[in-house]
């Protein structure tokens, strides 16, 4: 119905259907903590535990280009070699992995502001001692 050219009753049932439908909705199940679905073995991506534990102990959220990033970090590492920006996007642009070159440098920037990464005088990255110990314990390769 309209009165002076606003909708009235129809459009308050519109909305009121609408809080209905918001209202109703399943609750979201509460994460579990991460220990437990380490500890459960239930994990969906078991080889990732590892870079999510250091994550963790460094006060960080998991983030598919964080995992992707460390990853090509701790390859570089085990075998010796420090690895600039390019290199990391280029390797993951060879895994298929489509990330942009800018955002590859913020994750580094902030994993280096986070104390997880060196940036050396060379402008290669490598993982600090500490990050390299976490790894090393929880690793499974």
């Amino acid at each position: 119905m309209m009165v002076n050219g606003l909708a009235t009753e129809g459009s308050i049932h519109m909305y009121n259907q609408q809080q209905a439908m918001i209202a109703s909705r399943p609750e979201r199940k509460p994460r579990q903590p991460l220990t437990a679905k380490a500890d459960s073995g239930d994990s969906e991506r078991p080889g990732n535990e590892h870079i999510r534990e250091l994550l963790r102990c460094f006060g960080l959220r998991t983030s598919l280009i964080r995992l992707k990033v460390i990853d090509a970090l701790h390859v570089a590492d085990r075998e010796g070699r420090s690895i600039g920006v390019r290199g990391i996007h280029s390797q993951l642009e060879q895994l298929d992995i489509p990330l942009s070159f800018l955002s590859v440098r913020e994750v580094l920037k902030r994993l280096c502001a986070e104390g997880v990464i060196n940036l050396g005088n060379d402008k290669c990255y490598s993982l600090n001692p500490e990050a390299r110990s976490i790894l090393a314990q929880a690793s499974p390769r």
